[in-house]
C-alpha cells in the first residue's frame, strides 16, 4: 500500500469518527481502492449517455452499449454473492448456486431491461458488492470460492478483477473513456485476470 493510500485511509477515519465500518487489515488495499475509483469511473462514463444512446453498439463486437452495461451490473451482483457465500450467507437465486461471472444468456435478458432499470441495476449491484467486501473479515479475505460451474477465485483477487472489468467496461462503452485513465497495472493484465475478453475489448 502506498503511503498516500495509507494517509489518505488515516484522514477518512478521523472523519467518519467511531461506530463506521472499514475493511478488514487482511483486504487488498490497493486493488480495493481502483475497483472502487472504476466504479465512479463507470458511473460517469454512463452518465455522459442520454437513454437512446444506450442501443448504440459499444466497442466490443456485437454488444451494445446496454449489453457492457449489464455484464458490468451482473458481475457485481455474481461477486457479491460470492463473497456472501464465504461469508455464510445464501445466494439469492433461487437454484441456490453462486456463479463468479454472468451467463451471456443473463446478461443478454438483463440488457432488455428498460433504461433506468438498467441504470439502476449497475448502482444497486456496485453497493451490494461493496457492502460484502466492507463485511468481509480477515479470515473471509484468505478464502477461495469455488462455483457451480467449477471455477475457483481467490476472494482476495476479486477487487483486481473487478476494477479490471470496470476500467476497460467504461471504455467500451464509447462515452468518453479513455484507457490512459486507467491504473496503469491494470492494462496489460485485464484480459488474464478477468478471463473475459468479450468484456475487455479496447
Amino acid at each position: 500500500m502506498s503511503a498516500a493510500l495509507d494517509e489518505a485511509r488515516e484522514a477518512l477515519r478521523a472523519r467518519q469518527g467511531a461506530g463506521a465500518r472499514y475493511d478488514a487489515t487482511a483486504a487488498p488495499a490497493e486493488a480495493l481502492s481502483w475497483a472502487r475509483l472504476g466504479t465512479a469511473y463507470f458511473a460517469r462514463m454512463l452518465s455522459h449517455l442520454a437513454d437512446p444512446e444506450l442501443e448504440a453498439p459499444s466497442a466490443i463486437a456485437g454488444w451494445s452499449r446496454r449489453h457492457v452495461i449489464a455484464a458490468v451490473a451482473l458481475e457485481a451482483r455474481r461477486l457479491a454473492e460470492a463473497v456472501g457465500s464465504v461469508r455464510g450467507l445464501p445466494p439469492a437465486e433461487e437454484e441456490g448456486l453462486v456463479l463468479l461471472e454472468p451467463p451471456l444468456a443473463d446478461i443478454r435478458l438483463a440488457a432488455t431491461l428498460p433504461a433506468q432499470a438498467l441504470r439502476h441495476l449497475v448502482e444497486h449491484a456496485a453497493i451490494h458488492l461493496d457492502v460484502e467486501w466492507r463485511d468481509a473479515g480477515n479470515a473471509h479475505w484468505g478464502a477461495v470460492v469455488s462455483d457451480a460451474a467449477g471455477q475457483r477465485l481467490a476472494v482476495a483477487d476479486m477487487p483486481r478483477r473487478r476494477a479490471a472489468t470496470l476500467w476497460h467496461g467504461a471504455v467500451a462503452l464509447r462515452s468518453g473513456g479513455r484507457a490512459a485513465d486507467m491504473p496503469a497495472a491494470l492494462r496489460g493484465e485485464a484480459l488474464r485476470l478477468v478471463g473475459r475478453p468479450d468484456l475487455l475489448a479496447r
